[in-house]
Parts: C-alpha cells; structure tokens; sequence
C-alpha cells in the first residue's frame, strides 16, 4: 500500500496553497520557512507529483495541487468532524452543526430556528459564528461551519446549495443631520452622487449593496470601506458617506445620530439558507428543514416570499449553476 500522507503535511500544503507564499504561509503555521519548504518536498515525493510551481518571485499551484487542495480541505474538515463528534459523544452529544451568520443572521427568524431546532433535536450542540463583509460564503467555503445564513449574491459553487427564504427591502442608512434624512423615500438616482461607504469583499457582492447596477451613468462615490456594520454604522455617523442595507438592519442595529430611509427603486435583498452539498451530515439536513418550515410562517416583518423563484432563476441564469 503507498504512504499516505500526514494531515499535519496536508494542513502545511493548504497554507502554502491558500497564502501561495512561503513566508506567510510559514508564519501562519507558526514554524520555520525552510522546514516547511522540507515538508512540502516531502509531501510531492509521497504522491509522486510535483504540487507547486515555485520562482523567486511567485508560487503557483499545479494541476495536481489544485486537486490535492479540494482533496485536503475536505479531509481536513472530516478530520476533524472526527475528533469533535467522538468527543461530544463521550460528553452526551449526538452531533454538533456550526451555523455561520453575518450582521443580524435571519432577522427575527433567527432565534425562532434556533428555538425549534433545538426542541426537536436536543442532543445537537448548535454554535453561532459570526463573519464580516470580506466572506460572503460566510465560512461554507473553506469549511469551517456547516450551514450557513447567507446574503445573494453569491457565485455558486458544484458544492454549494442555496435556498432562499425571504426577501426584504434595501433602504437607504444616512446621517440624521443629512438633509436625506427628511426624506419619506428615495430613489437611487436622488443619492447616486453622494459618497457611499462600501464593504470590503469580493467585487460582485460589493457592487450589489452599492446598487451599481441601477445607477446609470452615475459612478460610485466611495467615501469610505469597511469590514462589518458596526463599522460601516461608524463611518455613516461621520458623515463620510451613505450605505445601503437591508430594511431588518433598522430594528437590530438602530443607534441614535442615524435614519433609514426607504428607497422605492431598488431590487430587494434575498435571506437564503446555504450548505455544503459535498458534507452529507444529518444535523445539516434537519437544520435546513426546520429553516424552511418557519419560513414559511412569514415571521419578518416587511419581508416575503414574493419573488423568491424569480430571484432563483436569475441566481441560475447568471452563473450556469444549479442553487438548490
């Protein structure tokens, strides 16, 4: 039988392959550069194939990296699905499931989930991990949570699902001292020329919450950027630019000094459950269930789910791919 593999070599590998830098790769791991450049020597005499293309300048996956990448990632996540499951067994568990969230998750939806899941699978621990604007996978894509409540845009991916749940508003967040403020609504065209602040991530999602689409001849402003709402809340106050969010922002992070404004010419905001289809985990399974069932009790105020199939079809026509 051939050698297989260590999966501490295997955890050295994915930080060079994610970092595509020795250096930095060696000091997220906490070890030195050249026992690292060893291993990964190592490693490609192992699997008999050449993982990396390295220059003084650059580090470059091969083909056969990049399959040992998706490879190791998921052995990696089962590894250590291993050592958690064992360990909450011994405890009294029966599983574990690590729900990913960014800014106010499902609205007030979220804890009526969290509520039901709960009562109808006691002996799950759920955990509740929170991301900023820069992963809009919201931890799904390199595996650290299981199921995730995600804002669309999102590219799909052949492991990813997605399922909407509802669709709410995007209004306008403004200084209470703007003269925007006054406003009883607003269109895009009558903010296009002020500053926005605009979120840290990749382009596609950054552009959706900056409305790019529906400003015409009118470029973005950017007044400022920035990673969570707090600080996008921060930078409002400030007055260095305006933001748009969604209509449940309000009600979980109103603060004095701001004013939400509805803005009556913009496409609305898609709350969707998504998993990870290559992790078939039974807690995973159930968890989306019970998302689905008190979904459709239309529990946040202001949302619905009309055009949710609409906003399906376009996720699909955009990106060729299939969203559950």
């Amino acid at each position: 039988m051939a050698e297989l593999p260590e999966l501490r070599v295997l955890r050295y590998f994915v930080a060079v392959a994610e970092e595509l830098h020795f250096g930095r790769a060696a000091a997220r791991l906490h070890i030195s550069q050249p026992s690292l450049s060893v291993q990964i020597r190592k490693l490609e005499h192992v699997l008999g194939a050449r993982l990396l293309e390295r220059t003084s300048r650059s580090v470059e996956l091969t083909p056969a990296g990049l399959v040992l990448l998706a490879e190791a990632r998921r052995l990696l996540v089962s590894a250590e699905r291993l050592t958690s499951a064992t360990r909450e067994a011994a405890n009294g568990h029966l599983g574990s499931l690590i729900v990913g969230f960014q800014s106010n998750a499902a609205a007030e939806l979220t804890p009526k989930i969290l509520a039901a899941f709960q009562t109808r699978y006691p002996h799950v621990q759920v955990e509740m991990r929170s991301h900023d604007f820069s992963d809009p996978y919201v931890g799904l894509g390199n595996g650290s949570v299981d199921v995730a409540f995600v804002r669309p845009p999102v590219l799909m991916q052949s492991w990813l699902s997605v399922e909407t749940l509802f669709v709410e508003p995007r209004v306008l967040v403004t200084s209470s001292e703007s003269p925007l403020a006054e406003y009883e609504k607003l269109t895009v065209e009558d903010v296009a020329d002020e500053p926005f602040v605009g979120r840290r991530a990749p382009e596609y999602w950054r552009d959706f919450w900056l409305a790019s689409e529906c400003r015409g001849p009118h470029p973005v402003r950017l007044g400022a950027e920035v990673s969570s709402v707090d600080e996008c809340f921060e930078a409002i106050l400030s007055r260095r630019g305006v933001a748009f969010t969604q209509a449940s922002t309000q009600r979980f992070y109103g603060r004095p000094g701001l004013s939400f404004v509805p803005v009556e010419d913009l496409p609305p905001s898609p709350l969707a459950i998504a998993w990870r289809n290559d992790m078939d985990a039974r807690p995973v399974h159930d968890f989306v269930e019970t998302a689905r069932l008190l979904a459709g009790l239309d529990i946040v105020p202001s949302a619905s789910r009309a055009g949710v199939d609409q906003l399906l079809r376009d996720a699909r026509a955009s990106t060729g791919s299939h969203a559950s």
